[in-house]
């Protein structure tokens, strides 16, 4: 049974999910990945798109995951990253700001499923950007969050002023812009386990996690374009990758951690993995 709140952190079981299929998605040159797609003169096939999507949510479907799915819109092609829009703590969601004008008005839309979900709106950002993308919640009181590409410190600082009186640490990990978000070159995916550059984090963001426990699997920096630490805890010891990632895959299952891992080819060539394209609603305790 999941405890009650929302979203405790980052590897219990995950229980629902938002998903937006990617319906009216275009390649937009807005991160290092899509643009070096754009220069190859590529243009987004939308059938293969629609297909990797729907085996995502297959995958989250039999793993015991309920997806819920957003309605997409034309104007907004980037709805498909689902995570960014905000983030999911126990008392509910806080609505992020996009920074990218192509992105803007997507927070609209979600802000408005998730009211029709019932799901608490905690805050908004009125001053800065934020987006999900850098979120990370380290345990159930202690939030790290990216200043990378998306996130600015003025919008990190709104935030804190709306969750530290919820009872959360806030503290910022600046990294290099060319990783986008903290969760293309950071991600959690069991209990004391992460996947990380670590060549792109700062030293005392590294210290964190070594004071932690947590056990690193280190990714090269060029792993990072192409969405080797991108990835989704499931919890239960499971964790939803992709077929093409394969050193990640061995490492994880040496670790005794069961790989899900659907082909996904073509919507990584957006700029977004598994996790881009997740918004968790619901995750047990640990």
């Amino acid at each position: 049974m999941a405890d009650t709140g929302y979203v405790h952190n980052a590897t219990g079981r995950l229980r629902r999910v938002l998903l937006c299929p990617p319906t009216y998605f275009s390649f937009q040159p807005i991160n290092e990945i899509t643009r070096s797609v754009l220069a190859q003169g590529e243009t987004a096939d939308l059938a293969a798109f629609r297909r990797e999507h729907d085996e995502l949510i297959e995958a989250y479907r039999e793993n015991g995951v309920d997806v819920e799915l957003i309605e997409p819109q034309e104007h907004l092609p980037y709805m498909v990253y689902a995570r960014d829009f905000g983030c999911c703590v126990s008392e509910g969601v806080l609505i992020g700001s996009f920074r990218e004008p192509v992105r803007q008005d997507e927070e609209i839309f979600y802000e408005k499923k998730i009211r029709d979900l019932g799901i608490p709106i905690v805050g908004k950002i009125v001053r800065g950007s934020f987006e999900g993308g850098d979120f990370w919640m380290l345990d159930e009181a202690t939030i790290v969050h990216g200043v990378v590409a998306r996130t600015d410190w003025e919008g990190l600082r709104n935030a804190a002023t709306i969750l530290e009186p919820l009872g959360y640490t806030v503290t910022g990990v600046q990294i290099n812009s060319e990783n986008l978000h903290l969760d293309m070159a950071f991600n959690i995916v069991a209990p004391g386990v992460a996947v990380c550059a670590t060549e792109q984090m700062p030293e005392f963001f590294l210290r964190m996690l070594k004071k932690r426990k947590f056990e690193l699997i280190d990714v090269p920096s060029e792993g990072v374009y192409k969405h080797h630490c991108n990835i989704q805890a499931l919890g239960d010891g499971k964790v939803l990758t992709f077929a093409g990632n394969t050193a990640v895959n061995e490492k994880l299952r040496a670790l005794g951690l069961e790989v899900i891992a659907p082909e996904i080819t073509q919507i990584l060539k957006g700029g977004g993995g598994p996790h881009c394209m997740t918004f968790p609603l619901l995750r047990d305790m640990d």
